[in-house]
């Protein structure tokens, strides 16, 4: 049984030493690296299903291996409370330490003078108060004891070093207190938010994108308002380069509705939430009339794919060709279109990319598909692609040739049916977020600045005089690496006594830190 116990406590001092600390916050930042490099499943479940689907040989041992769920695989969780645990024991004892340190008079002065870094001898005494106040005014912690004729006075500064080492790795710890708190309390989504009030947008997991709940948080605890985008605006160089992105929203909160003004790393500060402005695009408004005269619309989002907002998408219409007779539709006559849009059409035609990201000559390209879209098969489908696999299997096919429409132009197609681009509409993509862990991440952030500046400024150093009737000596002891501290000690005793600056008075050797 002693021997379990000797090797508990052998482990405990390993792991709460400083060096498995450094070892640790190295391992950790290792561990992160995947997080930054592979797609991560809370932030784009998309882009990590189009992984493991470009890559089927790696990709199902990586996820195997959490590697498209980093921070919340077990290898991080172990890192990280092993770090918090190495960094709690370790800064504990030493803190422990330090505040009493603060406290205790400085020790009594060395027999000897001569064997500390910097010393003199043979002063003219002068009275001890007068150290003291010199010593004192230099902000030195002072204590005079009184042995018959013989007085000494000890003094000490510099503790700003330690303390600020311990700041500094106290705020590492609440960094990491902040994070964890954070992930398990926060929370984030994704939303493509259309112009209009026909798209307005209330704050509920089923109108999310793409979206992801902390460990302790429900669908329940997500605050409730509604957003809606009234108007869009941006500006461009004349390259295409963006300057501004700025959207005109509304929002309903508490039975309160205010307009607020949206911008790109300007979010908008709701109660329990804050909305930032990612991106933006076009979402053309199509019109379909079917072969029985009835019309449908959509406006269907279209995606960037470069920097001048060329953009692709897709709009379906599953519930067409309804007959009016026998209240049957024709399930392999869905229609489906593949679009792409060019806010501002090039010289060259031939060219499928846009001149400019503002709308100054817009066309929508279309490629018309007639047959089962796969809606009713219950496979998830994307809003932005037709599926492939009805495509393959010749379930749906090209209906026409391509057609290119300026806004309010009509195409027809073979079975006499029409398509008409009615204009578009401006999309953004924005981001909703709570993380009540910034405050503290932020705290500590400054903490650990503020701390580095002391442990780095701050040199621990002592100083010591013996007075007698006849004659005063003084020596000092620097507790660390301070190349200064000859010229300071010099400095000090000629405060004390003019006399000891006189050159050859003073012995003195290397500076170094006497153990």
């Amino acid at each position: 049984m002693r021997w379990i116990v000797s090797v508990c406590r052998r482990a405990w001092r390993q792991l709460t030493s400083m060096r498995t600390a450094l070892v640790l916050l190295f391992l950790l930042a290792v561990a992160a690296i995947p997080g930054s490099v592979l797609p991560q499943r809370n932030v784009s479940p998309e882009q990590v299903r189009q992984y493991l689907r470009d890559n089927t040989e790696w990709g199902p041992t990586l996820e195997r291996f959490y590697f498209f769920d980093v921070y919340a695989s077990p290898w991080f969780s172990a890192i990280y409370l092993l770090l918090f645990t190495s960094l709690v024991g370790c800064l504990v004892p030493r803190f422990r330490v330090h505040f009493a340190a603060l406290f205790r008079k400085p020790p009594s002065a060395p027999a000897r003078f001569s064997r500390l870094p910097a010393s003199v001898s043979d002063i003219a005494p002068v009275p001890a108060a007068d150290v003291v106040s010199v010593l004192r005014r230099r902000r030195f912690r002072t204590v005079v004891r009184v042995d018959g004729d013989v007085t000494e006075i000890s003094a000490e500064k510099g503790y700003l070093k330690e303390t600020g080492n311990l700041v500094f790795h106290f705020a590492l710890l609440s960094l990491l207190l902040g994070v964890a708190y954070g992930s398990w309390f926060g929370w984030h989504g994704n939303r493509l938010l259309v112009q209009g009030q026909d798209f307005a947008f209330c704050n509920t997991l089923l109108n999310y994108d793409e979206h992801a709940l902390g460990a302790r948080v429900g669908e329940g605890d997500l605050p409730k308002f509604c957003l809606r985008m009234d108007k869009f605006a941006a500006t461009y160089l004349d390259s295409g380069q963006p300057v501004t992105y700025k959207a005109d929203v509304t929002v309903t909160q508490a039975g309160r509705t205010s307009s607020h003004l949206l911008q790109v790393n300007d979010p908008l500060r709701l109660d329990g939430a804050n909305v930032s402005l990612l991106g933006h695009g076009y979402a053309p408004r199509l019109r379909y009339t079917d072969k029985y005269g009835k019309t449908h619309e959509q406006v269907a989002a279209f995606l960037p794919k470069d920097g001048m907002l060329t953009s692709d998408g897709v709009a379906t219409f599953p519930d067409v060709n309804l007959n009016p007779d026998t209240g049957t539709r024709d399930e392999k006559a869905q229609i489906g279109f593949s679009g792409v849009y060019l806010p501002t059409l090039p010289s060259d035609p031939s060219v499928a990319s846009s001149a400019f990201p503002a709308e100054k000559d817009p066309r929508l390209m279309l490629q018309a598909y007639q047959g089962v879209l796969g809606f009713d098969a219950g496979a998830p489908l994307s809003v932005y692609t037709l599926d492939q696999r009805q495509i393959d299997a010749k379930r749906l096919t090209k209906f026409g040739d391509p057609i290119m429409l300026k806004p309010g132009e009509k195409g027809t197609l073979p079975d006499g049916t029409t398509v008409e681009f009615v204009g578009t509409e401006q999309w953004i993509s924005i981001s909703i977020r709570h993380d009540p862990g910034q405050p503290i991440v932020l705290g500590g952030a400054v903490a650990l600045l503020a701390g580095l500046l002391g442990s780095l400024t701050g040199k621990r150093r002592r100083v010591f005089f013996r007075i007698t009737p006849t004659a005063m000596s003084a020596g000092g002891l620097p507790r660390g690496d301070y190349p200064g501290f000859t010229e300071e000690f010099d400095a000090i005793v000629a405060a004390v006594a003019p006399a000891a600056s006189v050159p050859g008075q003073v012995a003195q050797t290397d500076v170094k830190e006497v153990v």
